[in-house]
């Protein structure tokens, strides 16, 4: 019971999160602050929670996955931006 209630509560947040992004995005790419890159850039882990609810079919392991895969992509990007410093390529 209360792990359904603590995970309802959690996605909860992640909505108000993504509507904040999403308004502060959309203000920020008009004003001309930023680039449209940098702010479609925050729907990817969102984009990887549904591609991996659609294939898991439980939200719970897909908040997993979709955890595991970032946390992929950021030692990915330590390494290359690391290789990339050292290397100054």
């Amino acid at each position: 019971m209360i792990d359904n209630l603590a995970i309802g509560l959690v996605f909860g947040l992640i909505g108000i999160g993504l509507i904040g992004i999403l308004v502060s995005g959309v203000r920020n790419v008009i004003n001309g602050k930023s680039d449209i890159k940098r702010v479609a850039v925050m729907g990817v882990p969102v984009a990887v929670f549904a591609i991996s609810y659609a294939t898991l079919g439980s939200a719970n392991q897909a908040g997993v996955a979709t955890m595991m895969f970032m946390m992929g992509v950021m030692i990915l990007g330590i390494v290359v931006t690391g290789t990339r410093g050292t290397f100054k390529f």
